[in-house]
């Protein structure tokens, strides 16, 4: 269920790329939530490389939250023009203090590799899904992960189409 708040402030779409269909609030903490379509939430592919280009645009948006969000999706892309426009945003001061905050929490695979959104994982053993009779396989490639934000155990990723969170203990970075 979404904030009927955060829903009016985004217009009913997305707040990166204006998109309207299977939005979802996701957490950038230490700052608030941002209203996401599934691909820039990281739920499902882009259509091209170039889907990314609309974070251009929001960045000028005169929200902390959203400010903040795109500066972290930003550093998580690996292009010149992100890094670009991430080091010539001009945040809030609210933005701004978060951006300058340490990140507390580190995500690190079974072998200590360090963990960041968007990578991709392996499962390192079969592992039963709580919740469903599903068994998420050994070797099973885990694409376009997503870090608990308050768990250093846990990452989230789709395993046969369905989102699950996985212990970073069960997995190693491909």
């Amino acid at each position: 269920m979404i904030n009927a708040a955060l829903s009016a402030r985004a217009n009913n779409e997305c707040e990166f790329c204006g998109a309207s269909g299977d939005l979802a609030a996701l957490s950038f903490a230490p700052g608030g939530d941002v209203l996401l379509c599934p691909v820039c939430r990281g739920d499902a592919d882009p259509d091209s490389p170039a889907h990314w280009q609309c974070l251009q645009g929001a960045a000028w948006s005169t929200e902390p939250d959203v400010q903040f969000a795109v500066y972290r999706t930003l550093a998580s892309l690996d292009e010149s023009w992100a890094t670009e426009l991430r080091d010539t945003m001009t945040l809030s001061d609210e933005a701004q203090a978060w951006a300058d905050a340490p990140l507390a929490i580190e995500h690190r695979d079974a072998n200590g590799v360090l963990l960041e959104r968007g990578d991709t994982v392996v499962l390192l053993k079969d592992l039963p899904v709580k919740g469903s009779s599903m068994i998420a396989k050994r070797g099973t490639a885990v694409r376009s992960i997503a870090l608990v934000h308050d768990n250093a155990g846990q990452i989230e990723g789709k395993v046969d189409g369905q989102r699950i969170v996985i212990l970073t203990e069960f997995v190693k970075k491909r």
